[in-house]
């Protein structure tokens, strides 16, 4: 048995090394377990068709290394320039294989504190105490169990027959092997997109089917619906080039002799049942958390159909205390609106889990930055115009300016309903600055121009701005007073002074004036 640990990390991907680098650098006891022989060994294998969808810029035109993280999608976060993902493809989406060279390279320095091929079979919980047994039998303890194995079980459906049709963790991504067939595909994410894309030279036809409507990124702001980059099918259905995307529910797949016979209900046409026929039928329908190892009173409580662990504002599991999740097992906390899901995303909120840890058991204060109460508005201006990790985690992250008396202290990128619950403590005033969408942000076609849009840099409409823009809420006592938001600009530079400064200013005194 291995020596009780202060903190075990199950996983080393994106989230389980980003953890694991700021752990080493303050101190911490710790372990990272890996059942694979390399980390990031899902990027080995996903995405099937090897483009990543997480954009790649090396070239902004600016010096700022904070501020050219908006628009590199990639790295972790670290102090070295060395490993920046940008100095290892020029692709704007760049290869899957670029990114598993670099998660090997960012995780080098760290290869003493990572055991490699060791698989996990079981977690239980006993006094206080995770105790991991791999499938060699042996076991390892620590008080805190961090879960960084992401989505790893590809999520099953529930239609009757789906076990016959391929999933898209096993397809063959040679076109040719589709050569002239029919292809169902079930499914209208990325995955399922990226397939059609890849397949739609070789075969006959290719529908694409699921009950709810095509969502676009560039629309919802989600980076996880549809992306341009691959929605080329869609031009060959509204083209009329043969290939289709059907909305409505697969009822059933049943074998037809060497093809499939599939029974579809059409949302569009009052839930007419049409038969229909494939070579192949090919399930891209997710990816799941998979908690089969979990026994006792360690397995955490699932939602979302069974996909996530259900879990706290501090990313401790609901009903297991010491378990925690990172990366993308936390987009339970931001389910389809910002970007927990992704590595721009969860690099941050990793991090802000990491001084929640130091928080509760190092006591460790969140990490602040004193201000004189004049200077506030001139500390906001600045980090909404820097800053990636509000930029990135735009409704999820904010940063918490403190007044109390005549002091006041800077609070960076801690998670909204975190400080909402009390996480930084109780405090007379509180300033919380987010980047955010309007409310109505994706109800809107970004592309009409019949539209009306609200003039940019116009403080008294700023409230009704759709785009990216700050926000700034002042709490007494806890208690939300009043939200002030800045006027939405097209460069995202937030520092003109009539136009920004002197309203923010204007709404910092009337709030904290006895």
């Amino acid at each position: 048995m291995d020596v009780t640990r202060d903190y075990l990390i199950l996983g080393a991907g994106p989230a389980g090394l980003q953890l694991a680098a700021l752990m080493e650098a303050s101190g911490e006891d710790f372990l990272v377990l890996e059942r694979a022989s390399v980390p990031g060994a899902f990027f080995a294998r996903y995405p099937r068709h090897r483009t990543l969808i997480s954009i790649n810029k090396p070239r902004t035109g600016s010096a700022d290394p904070e501020l050219n993280l908006r628009l590199d999608w990639n790295s972790l976060l670290s102090g070295d320039p060395a490993l920046r993902f940008t100095r290892y493809s020029d692709r704007y989406f760049p290869d899957a294989d670029d990114l598993v060279r670099y998660l090997a390279d960012f995780a080098e320095p760290l290869k003493d504190r990572i055991r490699y091929q060791t698989e996990v079979v079981r977690v239980a919980r006993a006094d206080d105490v995770f105790t991991l047994t791999d499938s060699s039998g042996r076991e390892y303890r620590g008080r805190r169990l961090i879960v960084a194995t992401g989505v790893s079980k590809p999520y099953r459906a529930p239609i009757p027959g789906i076990e016959l049709a391929e999933n898209y963790a096993d397809i063959s991504t040679d076109p040719k092997d589709y050569w002239d067939q029919r292809v169902l595909i079930i499914g209208k994410g990325n995955s399922a997109f990226e397939t059609a894309d890849a397949l739609m030279e070789t075969t006959a036809v290719i529908h694409v089917a699921g009950p709810s409507p095509v969502r676009f990124a560039w629309r919802t702001h989600y980076v996880g619906h549809l992306r341009a980059v691959n929605n080329n099918f869609l031009d060959t259905y509204q083209l009329k080039s043969a290939n289709a995307v059907l909305d409505g529910a697969v009822r059933s797949i049943e074998r037809d002799g060497d093809g499939f016979r599939v029974a579809f209900a059409f949302s569009r046409v009052n839930e007419l049942v049409k038969e229909l026929h494939y070579d192949r039928v090919i399930a891209c329908t997710g990816f799941a958390f998979d908690a089969g190892i979990f026994t006792g009173t360690a397995r955490p409580a699932l939602t979302i159909r069974d996909r996530f662990p259900a879990q706290t504002a501090a990313f401790e599991s609901a009903d297991v205390p010491g378990l925690y999740v990172a990366g993308t097992l936390s987009q339970q906390r931001d389910f389809k609106k910002s970007t927990n899901g992704f590595i721009h995303g969860f690099r941050y909120t990793v991090q802000a889990l990491h001084k929640i840890l130091r928080q509760r058991y190092e006591n460790a204060p969140w990490p602040s930055t004193p201000l004189g109460p004049d200077d506030v508005a001139d500390a906001i201006i600045a980090r909404v115009n820097r800053s990636s990790g509000l930029w990135q985690q735009f409704g999820v992250l904010g940063d918490v300016v403190t007044v109390d008396g005549g002091t006041a202290a800077y609070h960076e990128e801690v998670p909204v309903a975190f400080h909402a619950e009390g996480g930084l403590g109780a405090h007379r005033h509180a300033f919380v600055v987010t980047l955010e969408y309007g409310p109505e942000h994706d109800a809107v076609d970004p592309f009409d121009i019949e539209v009306s849009r609200i003039a940019q840099d116009t403080p008294g409409q700023a409230h009704d701005a759709a785009y990216l823009h700050p926000v700034v809420r002042h709490y007494r006592d806890g208690v939300l007073t009043g939200t002030h938001h800045l006027a939405e600009n097209l460069e995202n530079q937030w520092d003109r002074p009539d136009v920004h400064r002197k309203p923010l200013c204007a709404f910092i005194a009337s709030r904290v004036t006895p």
